[in-house]
């Protein structure tokens, strides 16, 4: 005999609706997520139309008046930095750094320091004033940093404001901005799990296949199926022409770790020097910035402004106009002096640009490969050794120039790349830039700490004789 107790049996659509898969806090989430890739989706589709915009018009008013650059870019680099000595002090730079920290540091006034929607908006704004400039930056750090703070922010607004889930809307907004701004979908998976969190997780995979998808079509109706740099049939057949993997890989990995030191400074030494001199008059240091890039432009012909994205394309296509032997070196300065001067903006495709030059340098010491596949060995390389994620740039390398054939000797200078950049710069150059940002919060928070400890013994307690 059944129990009384029992319940009666459901029919099938019974137990089908009563399945988790339809619960609404589920949908919820899956609603907020899809909402939010979308946006993110527009706005890096925006961002990267704007972007050409506020270069174009660089491009025009230099053409009108070629010694605009001497007054506009100090005037500007200083006014940028001016600017983020307050409150919009977490626009600075790459972006990618304050992602990074804010998956380590679940602390809410921390990540609102770093993603709230007025830094996003903020990041977006200076970025295009740095490019209208004539600074040599790029977008996809920024777009990474404004995908995060968009989704970080809506994800709020929907209610989900436990850290972990919280956590989960920062990562998947990242690799959304990056697959956008890029349209490699693909490089937006890696880049979240290599560069961002820094290990697979398998409650993330959903999402962040989810975001980027979903961003990725967003992207794809608007912007079409392309390759950022077209089409590359380049090959580089197993033999003697695979010396030029071990080149590349070699001195691009070098060189990128070089500059990832650079960028960095430290305390000791000349790079100390710079840092302190920054430290004590940033504004007029960063005018000193602004007129330096110029001086480089001088030197270039005027090729380093910008991403560097024009140059890098007509190298990787072999076109009869590429810049001259000494973009690389021109390219890599430019990018120095434009970090170093603390404006906001990232370093993806000016290290992709520096790296192609680099690599059509290389190629005269590869007579076995083909050029193309050389500068792109190159580009695949520096790329590694700026950011120290090998896996990330093999695959953008892959994307970026719809390139199969060369997938596995662009992923073999990657890993050697990795190799040689640790040797100028142990610690990969996101990673010691957010681990910068937590320490200054651990030393702030502390700092609070012993204040408030402070003004509680000073106070005489309730029971004290008067």
């Amino acid at each position: 005999m059944p129990s009384p107790d029992a319940s009666p049996p459901r029919n099938p659509l019974q137990a089908l609706l009563g399945h988790e898969f339809f619960a609404p806090h589920h949908w919820k989430r899956r609603l907020t997520l899809w909402s939010g890739a979308v946006v993110v989706g527009l706005a890096a589709i925006l961002f990267t139309q704007a972007s050409n915009a506020a270069f174009a018009l660089f491009r025009w008013m230099t053409a009108r008046a070629a010694w605009l650059p001497l007054l506009l870019t100090p005037l500007a680099f200083a006014a940028l930095a001016w600017l983020t000595e307050g409150r919009l002090r977490a626009t600075r730079g790459s972006g990618i750094p304050q992602v990074i920290a804010t998956l380590h540091v679940e602390e809410e006034g921390f990540r609102q320091r770093m993603l709230a929607l007025p830094i996003a908006l903020g990041k977006m704004l200076l970025t295009l004033i740095g490019l209208a400039a004539g600074a040599s930056i790029g977008r996809e750090g920024p777009t990474v940093h404004v995908g995060a703070g968009l989704f970080y922010t809506f994800g709020r607004w929907m209610g989900f404001r436990d850290p972990k889930a919280a956590s989960r809307f920062i990562l998947a907004g990242g690799a959304a901005g990056i697959a956008a701004a890029f349209n490699t979908p693909l490089a937006g998976v890696v880049f979240a799990i290599e560069e961002l969190a820094g290990a697979f997780e398998h409650r993330f995979s959903g999402i962040l296949l989810t975001a980027v998808i979903v961003a990725g079509i967003v992207s794809l109706g608007i912007m079409g199926n392309y390759a950022y740099f077209g089409s590359v049939s380049a090959s580089l057949p197993l033999g003697q022409s695979w010396w030029a993997v071990l080149l590349c890989g070699a001195v691009c990995g070098l060189a990128g770790g070089v500059f990832a030191r650079v960028i960095l400074l430290g305390e000791r030494g000349p790079l100390g020097a710079v840092a302190r001199l920054r430290a004590r008059a940033p504004v007029l240091f960063a005018a000193g910035c602004g007129l330096a890039l110029v001086l480089v432009g001088h030197l270039a012909h005027g090729s380093v402004y910008g991403t560097g994205y024009d140059g890098a394309r007509a190298i990787i296509q072999g076109a009869a106009d590429a810049p001259g032997a000494g973009f690389g070196v021109c390219k890599l300065l430019a990018n120095v002096v434009s970090y170093w001067a603390g404006i906001p903006g990232g370093i993806f495709s000016p290290a992709l640009a520096v790296g192609a030059g680099l690599g059509h340098n290389l190629a005269a010491l590869a007579p076995h490969a083909a050029p193309a596949a050389v500068a792109l060995l190159g580009m695949s390389a520096y790329l590694a050794g700026v950011t120290q994620a090998p896996l990330t740039s093999a695959v953008i390398a892959m994307e970026l120039t719809a390139n199969q054939a060369m997938i596995i000797p662009v992923m073999a200078a990657c890993l050697l790349a990795r190799a040689a950049s640790a040797l100028a710069c142990p610690k990969p150059v996101y990673k010691a830039f957010a681990e910068r940002l937590v320490d200054e919060f651990e030393r702030g928070r502390q700092a609070a700490a012993e204040t408030a400890r402070a003004r509680a013994a000073e106070t005489p307690s309730p029971e004290s004789p008067r």
